[in-house]
């Protein structure tokens, strides 16, 4: 035993290639602030620890200088107080019902180890480091939801979520075999809004250079919705509150969607990336399909239709693929509208719903009788079924709790 283990000895499995290069990476940083590492397998530690012979392990473990042993989560929750990049963890796990939640990821992570006779091997395509951010990140943020202003708390949540999904399109792209530069990585996952990795990675694409009637399109929607938002909501008059935050929540979306998304994505042509723009032009559709398929926010398209409607398709039908898409698009918009506002749960679900029906009923023998899918018909039918119920999706509280409060901030109102 080293005299440098004034703190304790972190104990990790020797046998298992993941175990021992984390070890080798952190070794110094813990050893600087009194920490030894050794084996699990040693002698001494498995006659400390009282480990038989043959006997599987299943976690890491701490023993402290004064003999308390932490095992698994809560060892990781431990150790990370002792190192500056440990301190979220260390900080998310004092938050109510979150370490239940990081010992669920840990046994879940440990359990799906590939063993063969007590020896351990990494996964050929390991998945969790995927999908982790899209659970940490928003319920980190959610942990401070009584701390901040309804408006501050729905953009940060948005972001986490938006971040999460950024990471998972990286790394399924990643380990489909798709390679690409630091540079490119860091632009997809900080300065892209759309969600096509391996196409927005894929360096032997090129793509011209974007003509100069795009970008005018693109600055002349920024400053229409910037009018919107600064301006024409101001000249509302003042008892119709709820009027001003949906003139306002127009300009915004014009403005950030339409127009800023629509300039990041010009440029990026520009350097011959095979960038999309999220936003083609929703007003033309001519059904419900090419309106949520084809035109409008194509990002989230990308992810529901990828890993909802896809993997559901072959157990559910068509039909049922589709209705449970929109139906999880519900659900994602109350945790971004409702969830801030604190009140107004249940709409955006049913708004989302209407628009699966109305898929369906046009893509209906019915309905393609009527015409319903192409056509005035159909364009009307979409605008009428997109449109008219907004008022479920950015339902009164939002507008007067979220938005309103945001317009103020923002020296819109």
């Amino acid at each position: 035993m080293s005299d440098k283990a004034s703190r304790g000895w972190i104990l990790y499995d020797g046998e298992c290639p993941m175990c021992t290069s984390l070890a080798r990476r952190v070794e110094r940083s813990f050893e600087r602030r009194g920490f030894g590492l050794a084996p699990l397998q040693t002698p001494w530690v498995r006659e400390r620890l009282g480990l038989k012979p043959g006997e599987p392990l299943t976690e890491m473990q701490v023993l402290t200088s004064d003999g308390r042993v932490f095992g698994g989560t809560d060892a990781v929750v431990y150790l990370a107080r002792w190192v500056w990049w440990g301190w979220p963890v260390y900080a998310m796990a004092k938050l109510p019902g979150m370490l239940r939640v990081l010992r669920f990821a840990y046994r879940w992570v440990a359990e799906r180890r590939s063993c063969i006779g007590g020896i351990c091997e990494r996964p050929r395509k390991a998945v969790w480091p995927g999908w982790f951010p899209l659970v940490f990140f928003p319920l980190f943020v959610t942990g401070f939801r009584s701390e901040l202003p309804p408006w501050v708390f729905m953009w940060l949540l948005a972001f986490s979520i938006f971040a999460g999904c950024k990471w998972w399109t990286y790394w399924q792209a990643k380990v489909a075999g798709v390679h690409a530069g630091t540079k490119r990585m860091i632009g997809y996952l900080l300065a892209y809004p759309g969600m096509d990795a391996s196409e927005f990675l894929n360096a032997q694409t090129r793509v011209p250079k974007p003509a100069l009637s795009a970008w005018i399109v693109a600055a002349f929607k920024i400053v229409l919705g910037a009018t919107f938002f600064w301006g024409i909501a101001r000249l509302v008059p003042s008892q119709w509150v709820l009027l001003k935050g949906w003139v306002g929540m127009f300009g915004l979306i014009l403005l950030l969607h339409f127009g800023i998304f629509h300039i990041v994505v010009l440029l990026w042509q520009k350097a011959g990336v095979n960038a999309r723009h999220i936003m083609r032009s929703p007003i033309l559709a001519t059904s419900l399909s090419d309106f949520w398929g084809k035109r409008w926010n194509l990002g989230f398209r990308d992810l529901s239709h990828a890993w909802i409607f896809q993997p559901s398709r072959a157990r559910v039908g068509a039909v049922g693929a589709t209705i449970l898409a929109f139906l999880v698009s519900g659900l994602i918009h109350e945790l971004v509208i409702s969830f801030p506002a604190r009140v107004g749960y249940g709409f955006p679900t049913m708004y989302f719903i209407l628009q699966g029906l109305g898929v369906v009923v046009e893509r209906s023998t019915w309905g393609m009788q009527l015409g319903l899918g192409r056509g005035f018909l159909g364009w009307a039918f979409t605008l009428l079924f997109a449109a008219g119920p907004a008022f479920w999706l950015f339902h009164p509280p939002f507008v007067m709790r979220v938005i309103i409060p945001f317009m103020q901030a923002m020296g819109a109102l």
